[in-house]
């Protein structure tokens, strides 16, 4: 009872000074496998005796709780729980926490930076002068003027709704709870989810999977969005319809893709990534100093102080 396991690949690696907080209040912290994330076996395999467990995102299912009989609380180090079978959580008295908004500005400003690379093919032309090649390749566009388009304005999306506004851009956005608080700026407006597919020039999208288990851009609302936009997603690989997506990409329908989550990390199928006009990074979104720290004090101080409560 006096164990937490710690697994986020971004701490296994190399530690975090915020684990000092555990071992100073009497608790053994244990590591999964150095910047892998785990897999269900060894999950079962180290969860049995601990009390608490600091989740990365990785799934964490009835089975992985099946064998967590000492386990009270899971503090996530990120905003997502998607990847927690709350329902088998609750059943078993199992706290789970979240590090609200740790990673915020790191996902916004990945975001802004692929909007950017998609805008003018970074991606393709430093791969070309990579192979000694001097291509241009397609003429870019500008970003002033421009429409984003966010599906999910959350604490990530109004970062990025922020920077878009400075960059001399317009931001519509759908929310399904909108902050009417939140006003940055005369170029920004709420709007529906129908009005943002059509209208948007650029795509982001900062929202959880659908509850339904649908896809947020299958073959029914790619057919609505504007020809020629350009989709990025920060958020979770889910939202999307691979074959669909794809399919758009052939057609011209989405212009590029910029993509940092996947359906399994890491990826089994290369599909989306290699198409010439899909821009990828390994889950990097919350992948910076700044936020590793944040989430790992405010996730550290949750489950302390749940753990204190129990």
């Amino acid at each position: 009872m006096n164990k937490v396991l710690v697994t986020p690949r971004s701490v296994t690696r190399s530690g975090h000074p915020a684990l000092e907080k555990l071992r100073a209040a009497g608790y053994e912290v244990v590591f999964c496998a150095p910047g892998k994330q785990p897999g269900e076996d060894e999950l079962r395999r180290l969860l049995p005796g601990c009390a608490g467990y600091l989740a990365g995102v990785e799934p964490v299912t009835a089975n992985v709780l099946d064998a967590a009989t000492e386990l009270r609380v899971i503090s996530r180090n990120g905003t997502g729980v998607d990847n927690v079978d709350l329902t088998a959580a609750k059943a078993r008295g199992i706290m789970v926490l979240r590090a609200e908004g740790a990673n915020a500005r790191g996902v916004a400003e990945l975001a802004i930076g692929q909007l950017f690379a998609l805008a003018r093919g970074i991606a393709g032309c430093d791969a070309a002068l990579k192979r000694k090649g001097w291509e241009r390749g397609a003429v870019g566009i500008e970003l002033e003027g421009r429409i984003l388009g966010l599906a999910g304005c959350g604490k990530v999306g109004k970062l990025v709704a922020h920077m878009a506004l400075g960059l001399g851009m317009n931001v519509i956005a759908f929310d399904p709870y909108p902050d009417t608080a939140f006003v940055p700026g005369p170029g920004f407006r709420y709007s529906t989810l129908e009005e943002v597919f059509e209208n948007a020039d650029f795509l982001s999208l900062h929202c959880p999977p659908c509850a339904d288990g649908h896809a947020l851009l299958d073959t029914e609302a790619i057919a609505r969005l504007k020809p020629g936009v350009f989709v990025i997603n920060t958020a979770r690989y889910e939202l999307l319809e691979g074959h669909a997506v794809l399919a758009a990409l052939h057609s011209g329908q989405i212009a590029g893709l910029a993509l940092d989550v996947f359906n399994t990390e890491p990826p089994t199928d290369f599909g989306l990534a290699e198409h010439p006009h899909v821009i990828v990074t390994p889950h990097i979104g919350g992948f910076t100093r700044d936020s590793i720290d944040r989430a790992m004090t405010l996730s550290v101080d949750n489950l302390l102080a749940a753990l204190h409560c129990i």
